[in-house]
């Protein structure tokens, strides 16, 4: 199971399509996920590619409350959350506790802006950043988790404009 991974569009979705285009172009995407900020941007998202997405909503679409969906896939399930209220931007702590009492073995979350893609306590923790708007440095980026039964595989892609690409 391919799974393509967003976070923190804020209402433009160009360079999600985009990535969708790109990765599509060699396997096929099967899921994607959308960590919040602009819920409905994960709506057009499937709209617009047909692909099925799983979303939450974020602190910017007035979410307060903790909100997780969980993902089952073939290598176990994955929550996701927006990250707000686990307080990420601080410590990435609470997502262990949040998978644990979830029982799953990764968990997708936004908030920051700021790629992250690391395992914390046995849990495997991704932060797609954000494609509209990169913060602490980062560059526009998403996240490809892979789910098999043996294994779950997950890296992030930077956004590269068709514009510098082979120059």
């Amino acid at each position: 199971m391919n799974i393509l991974v967003l976070s923190d569009t804020h209402g433009e979705i160009q360079k999600a399509l985009e990535m969708v285009k790109r990765v599509s172009a060699g396997m096929k995407v099967d899921r994607i996920i959308h960590c919040g900020d602009y819920y409905k941007d994960a709506l057009r998202l499937e709209e617009e590619t047909g692909i099925p997405v799983t979303a939450v909503h974020g602190n910017c679409d007035g979410q307060q409350e903790r909100e997780v969906s969980v993902l089952e896939t073939p290598a176990g399930k994955i929550a996701i959350t927006h990250g707000h209220t686990e307080n990420v931007k601080w410590s990435l702590q609470n997502l262990c506790y949040l998978a644990e009492e979830y029982g799953c073995r990764c968990v997708c979350f936004g908030h920051t802006h700021v790629p992250v893609n690391e395992t914390v306590s046995g849990i495997h923790l991704l932060n797609p950043g954000s494609l509209t708007n990169p913060r602490g440095g980062s560059r526009p980026s998403c996240g490809l988790l892979v789910a098999t039964e043996k294994s779950l595989a997950a890296t992030l892609m930077e956004y590269e404009s068709t514009a510098n690409i082979g120059k």
